[in-house]
């Protein structure tokens, strides 16, 4: 395991083109990357896996909208507007 594939918060926000305060306060609500709580305690430090920050990236990749095929709404004539 190499070392460089771990990132501090700072480094894993620079990655992700976020402040440190957000990636913090994503881990805290559950909504950003996985992270590893790396020892115990006060001393312990937060890392993050720079495979896994990858995989959650990938994870939110959404498709434009006009990719999406939109249906056609058919409306009878008591429901045209006035």
């Amino acid at each position: 395991v190499s070392p460089k594939s771990y990132l501090n918060t700072q480094e894993a926000a620079d990655l992700l083109r976020l402040s440190p305060r957000t990636l913090e306060g994503m881990r805290q609500d559950g909504s950003g990357p996985p992270y590893i709580k790396a020892g115990i305690g006060r001393r312990s430090r937060v890392i993050y896996d720079v495979a896994d920050i990858l995989a959650w990236i990938e994870s939110h990749r959404l498709a434009p909208k006009s990719a999406e095929p939109q249906p056609e709404t058919i409306l009878e004539a008591d429901e045209l507007p006035t």
